[in-house]
């Protein structure tokens, strides 16, 4: 599973020029699975997002997490994070689980982020053609990828 993390002072998902989902200060996260991602990947993947700690505590040093700032949490599923571009100029997505897989991944892996950052986590719509707004507060980007963990 592949993400990218930005801190935001406020996110959006629009579909169909309708806001399906916002939030206020936390995470904005893009997300990408993998046919062998496992739970335990989820589990770890939510414990390290809410855990990051990437917001300023009162001395302006990234020292508290999400939780730490009852922030928010908004994760949208993009598969072309799986991009593979060594061949050609047309990137390749094979590495990508194919959505009979990556749906319900993506589904637990949001079910998992409620239950640790304890509270409602927003989200896009899987494969749906997604405008997203945010204001990346920072900058503050941050790459993870579960087969990397150590």
């Amino acid at each position: 599973m592949k993400t990218v993390i930005q801190r935001v002072s406020q996110a959006s998902v629009t579909i169909d020029g309708v806001v399906k989902s916002q939030i206020g200060k936390g995470i904005m996260m893009l997300a990408s699975f993998e046919e062998n991602d496992t739970i335990e990947d989820l589990n770890w993947l939510a414990a390290k997002i809410c855990k990051l700690r990437i917001f300023d505590d009162e001395q302006g040093i990234m020292n508290v997490s999400v939780q730490d700032i009852d922030g928010e949490i908004l994760v949208v599923s993009q598969f072309t994070l799986h991009a593979s571009t060594k061949k050609g100029n047309r990137p390749s997505y094979i590495k990508a689980a194919k959505p009979e897989i990556a749906i319900p991944l993506y589904e637990k892996f949001t079910e998992i982020l409620e239950s640790e950052l304890g509270k409602k986590v927003q989200t896009g719509t899987f494969g749906a053609d997604m405008k997203i707004a945010l204001i990346n507060d920072g900058p503050v980007t941050i790459l993870i990828d579960t087969k990397n963990k150590e």
